[in-house]
């Protein structure tokens, strides 16, 4: 971390929107573009000493860090809701070489001593139909989890709250254990060997977990940090100190 301000780039949670609207004989057809990315940026407005970039899924392609030295200029990385292939692939496709390796370039900058958070999703982890797809990618290799090889999705409709296991760890500090919101769904990982698991959902599904990987530190958060898993989770009143201390920690160094 550099001086007093811990600089987030946080990459995902936007979508456009493509409707047609039959209305009898005529047919509409409206376009739209949702991001969910507000509801971290507003809880952590709260805290002068965090400063977030934020990298739209339509612009990743374009504008992701090119160099690990880019990369470098931020202390933490939060991906959600952006699949391997949109980290993976450059705005200009036809030519070689296309750009530089993004996912070895993540693994590097862990392992360089950056901070890193990916939370669950529809495309994140191994995501609905897969489309997530971060089993057996650098991304995989640096998470405390081992991700699924098929669609990792659990629907839990009437919802279910994680059981917490490390309350006194320092991400989970002043935060009842007793009292976390009810999820609507989660990826389904399961935390390595050597990782410290903090939260569980459901028997034995890892929901929350973290370690140290070489230099640096890294945290798999299993559900949504936005809304449809998360739609309760965001109105919790202990939601921005939770996030506001995962990026204190992964950031932190002895």
């Amino acid at each position: 971390m550099k001086g007093k301000t811990t600089r987030v780039l946080f990459v995902g949670e936007t979508w456009t929107v493509t409707k047609i609207h039959t209305k009898g004989f005529d047919v509409v057809h409206l376009g739209g573009f949702d991001d969910y990315s507000v509801f971290l940026k507003d809880a952590l407005k709260r805290y002068s000493d965090i400063e977030i970039t934020h990298l739209p899924n339509h612009l990743v392609l374009s504008e992701f860090p090119q160099s690990l030295d880019r990369l470098k200029e931020f202390d933490v990385i939060i991906i959600s809701d952006t699949g391997r292939n949109t980290l993976t692939m450059h705005a200009n496709m036809f030519t070689v070489p296309m750009g530089p390796d993004r996912l070895q370039m993540v693994e590097k900058y862990v392992k360089e001593g950056g901070g890193f958070i990916m939370a669950g999703g529809y495309v994140c982890f191994q995501g609905f139909q897969g489309k997530g797809n971060y089993h057996g990618s650098e991304i995989e290799t640096l998470l405390p989890v081992c991700i699924s090889e098929r669609d990792d999705r659990v629907e839990t409709t009437a919802g279910i709250a994680p059981k917490i296991v490390e309350p006194d760890h320092p991400i989970m500090k002043g935060i009842p254990g007793d009292k976390w919101p009810l999820f609507l769904g989660y990826n389904r990982i399961k935390a390595k060997k050597d990782a410290t698991v903090l939260a569980l959902c459901g028997e034995d599904d890892t929901f929350v977990s973290v370690w140290t990987y070489d230099k640096g530190r890294s945290m798999a958060f299993a559900s949504d940090l936005a809304p449809h898993w998360g739609t309760a989770f965001v109105k919790w009143e202990f939601y921005p100190a939770f996030w506001y201390q995962a990026i204190k920690w992964v950031t932190a160094r002895p």
